[in-house]
């Protein structure tokens, strides 16, 4: 079904690798494309809790293809950063938490796309960094939106106008990333997260996550507005009262709602 990726589905977990090892897994159109498709699939599959993103071989994403980029012209261009902010906003706001398992080099596009994950956890030879202006560009696929977002906006701008590139313990520093693991480790662990997260309630974790989201960036009376309309909701679901029933009974909660 997909020629770039591989998609696989083991119990609630979903796993999603990049897989063009001989261009380090860049990001070219049929990519981002497949990969559009293939979140779209875990959406719509309401076995599926979690999911986790990786890449296969010594890259997560080495970046956009630039094979591909330097054809294009500035209306291509603009057209190619749309297919990417389309590809980015749909795993970022998938109803479900999605894992980035950075088991190498997340350059440009591929810290851009481990950005649009919710949780990053990364080898300890993973490589990170935004080096767009060495090739007279800039982060076209929310780059210069994330970054500033999880590491604060003096770093984002050391790191994207130096093109800088810096390594996963410096990424756990500054917060581009939750987790550092020994290479042989890495999907083990996402793995662990991804069964915890998977563990809870369908419902909850996808309301939480949902008001994590929009209530980042507006003002704090209408976050609150919007995360009070938010936890009322599951009140009036299967899960809220198995969840709060399974508490009290002293028993382990049997999830049936997404």
């Amino acid at each position: 079904m997909y020629e770039t990726i591989k998609y696989e589905v083991n119990g609630a977990i979903a796993t999603v690798t990049v897989s063009r090892p001989k261009a380090m897994n860049a990001l070219n159109s049929q990519v981002l494309d497949e990969l559009y498709d293939a979140f779209g699939e875990i959406g719509e599959n309401e076995n599926i809790r979690a999911a986790i993103l990786t890449g296969e071989g010594k890259a997560f994403v080495a970046g956009a293809d630039i094979g591909e980029m330097s054809k294009l012209n500035s209306v291509e261009g603009r057209a190619f950063g749309e297919k990417g902010h389309r590809t980015m906003n749909r795993i970022e706001n998938l109803e479900k938490p999605v894992i980035a398992a950075v088991n190498g080099f997340a350059l440009g596009g591929g810290c851009e796309l481990a950005m649009a994950c919710d949780i990053r956890i990364a080898s300890e030879r993973a490589k990170f960094g935004q080096p767009e202006v060495n090739l007279g560009l800039i982060p076209g696929f929310g780059g210069n939106l994330r970054l500033p977002r999880l590491v604060g906006k003096g770093m984002a701008k050391y790191m994207i106008l130096s093109a800088e590139m810096i390594g996963a313990e410096e990424a756990l520093r500054i917060g581009l990333v939750e987790k550092v693991a020994a290479p042989e480790e890495l999907m083990a662990e996402a793995g662990k997260v991804a069964e915890t997260i998977a563990s809870k309630a369908p419902i909850a974790v996808s309301l939480a996550k949902n008001v994590i989201n929009n209530g980042y960036d507006i003002d704090m009376k209408s976050a609150s507005a919007y995360e009070i309309n938010a936890f009322g909701i599951p009140f009036s679901s299967e899960d809220m009262k198995e969840g709060t029933s399974a508490f009290l009974e002293k028993r382990k909660a049997e999830w049936k709602n997404r």
